[in-house]
């Protein structure tokens, strides 16, 4: 991946990054969500940082007043973020304004953890996931969530669209499963028993629409195919502590990177017999946040 050779550091002292993500319209731009005292008491900061000959540079800042868990870019502006928070709240930003946020959203009743922005195309829907065991769609031109999505019997950790099929997401729990949903029907479409414990993130395969990968805290991470959910695809094993966060590349249909407590972050090939490709050992703490470039090959 060539990851260590241009690997850019910048410190956000007194904060704990819980999410990254690269902006889908500048090469090398990227959000990250923070909070204080690992999100359990604090404020929180959303980041944009900006890589260019200079190194990694803050480019704006902004702070709310509880940790932020996660960040998604705008699919229709490329200056507009949302953001998820602890005190169950959504916010929306906009960089080319000095101060914010534009807009809040309080539905959920306690921490919103999961927040994404659906990047198919003609919608622009927002799936938010919390630990008041719901699910919620909005549209960010309308002031109120437009549908709740109940079934899960544990806190949400991850809600994540498909990039294939218009309105259907995914999500990852505490009650060991992961889920797929139709925001066209209120009820669960599919319940996959994925882990015997509790499941951190999830995320689709860029090439295939009917595979998922799943991250828990029992250190492994599994390839779900929605045809037949009775046994993974794969199981890579290698983490020693709870997977945080898991993404598909966008340019290999086989390449996932994976990031945990442990520390480390690690890319794997499943179709390989020896699927572990490097192991990444830049943290000294919790590694919480996790994303591939879509402007650079093998940028992480």
């Amino acid at each position: 991946m060539g990851t260590a050779a241009g690997a850019g550091a910048l410190r956000l002292p007194g904060l704990h990054g819980y999410a990254v993500e690269f902006s889908p319209y500048c090469p090398g731009r990227v959000a990250c969500a923070a909070a204080q005292y690992y999100g359990m008491a604090g404020c929180g900061t959303l980041a944009v940082l900006e890589q260019n000959e200079a190194g990694v540079v803050l480019l704006r800042s902004f702070d709310w007043n509880d940790g932020l868990f996660d960040v998604t870019w705008s699919e229709s502006n490329e200056n507009v973020l949302i953001t998820c928070s602890g005190d169950g709240s959504l916010q929306i930003w906009d960089m080319a304004k000095t101060k914010g946020p534009l807009q809040v959203y309080k539905e959920h009743t306690l921490e919103a953890y999961s927040v994404d922005w659906s990047q198919t195309r003609g919608e622009q829907l927002v799936v938010s996931g919390s630990w008041d065991q719901t699910a919620k769609l909005w549209d960010p031109a309308v002031g109120k969530s437009l549908c709740t999505f109940k079934g899960h019997e544990g806190v949400i950790y991850s809600t994540v669209w498909s990039p294939h099929i218009p309105g259907c997401f995914a999500s990852a729990s505490g009650d060991q499963t992961l889920r797929i949903w139709d925001v066209k029907t209120p009820g669960v479409k599919l319940v996959i028993p994925a882990h015997q414990a509790e499941v951190l993130s999830c995320d689709w395969c860029k090439y295939d629409e009917n595979l998922l990968v799943t991250g828990a805290v029992d250190c492994s991470l599994k390839g779900w195919d929605l045809r037949n959910i009775r046994q993974p695809v794969f199981v890579l094993l290698g983490h020693t502590y709870a997977i945080r966060r898991v993404k598909f590349s966008p340019f290999h249909a086989t390449i996932l990177a994976s990031c945990s407590y442990d520390f480390t972050v690690r890319f794997w090939d499943f179709s390989k017999p020896n699927p572990l490709l490097e192991t990444v050992e830049h943290h000294t703490e919790f590694t919480c946040g996790l994303d591939l470039s879509l402007h650079k090959r093998g940028q992480v």
